[in-house]
């Protein structure tokens, strides 16, 4: 911190050491969470899977049953027969996979325990990402519906892509790619887009 590393604007703050120290102890977790990241992406030589040592693979066949209050539809293309939604735009999403001919199978990622660890201000959090998809290439997406785009957002995809780079890596489940659907309209372009894109 007396380094003169961490940049403070205005400049003039460095003249008064109280507030200096009051602006730097107001934004530890920024300060915390920008050092962790560089030293962690600077220090990575090889990104591989972690496995649950409990349940390694999972699969939609674990299911078990559950109750909801929660407006549900039946699906065509996906293992489980009903899809829970959380809002009219998971079911734009989900009736276009039903439909859409690139897609082999899908599943809402609802009580499926598919999550993804990242780091949010110093926090270990986890993320739960909306859809996997199965396209039918037999490549995998899995996508997110987003309709504002924050900091904590844009962390927890770069821990999402990490995510995919490992699995690819890796080689042991096929090929994965990963989306952001930022209006639902975008669906088809997406899923268009992941069967283009090349390993």
């Amino acid at each position: 911190m007396n380094s003169k590393k961490i940049q403070i604007t205005p400049t003039n703050l460095y003249n008064y050491e109280v507030r200096r120290k009051i602006l730097l102890m107001y934004n530890m977790n920024k300060i915390v969470q920008h050092i962790w990241e560089a030293i962690r992406f600077e220090n990575t030589e090889e990104i591989t899977p972690v496995f649950d040592p409990d349940y390694p693979i999972r699969s939609t066949g674990d299911m078990r049953t559950w109750y909801t209050g929660k407006p549900c539809e039946f699906t065509k293309k996906s293992h489980i027969n009903f899809c829970v939604f959380d809002s009219t735009w998971e079911a734009s999403e989900a009736f276009e996979f039903d439909r859409n001919p690139n897609v082999e199978a899908w599943v809402k990622n609802d009580h499926l325990n598919f999550e993804i660890h990242y780091i949010w201000q110093g926090v270990v959090k986890k993320y739960r990402p909306d859809f996997i998809v199965r396209l039918v290439n037999g490549e995998h997406l899995i996508l997110e519906t987003k309709g504002q785009d924050t900091q904590r957002d844009k962390t927890k995809r770069r821990f999402l892509d990490e995510w995919v780079q490992a699995v690819n890596s890796h080689g042991g489940f096929g090929r994965w790619h990963w989306a952001v659907s930022l209006n639902p309209a975008d669906v088809p372009g997406i899923l268009e887009d992941a069967m283009r894109e090349e390993g």
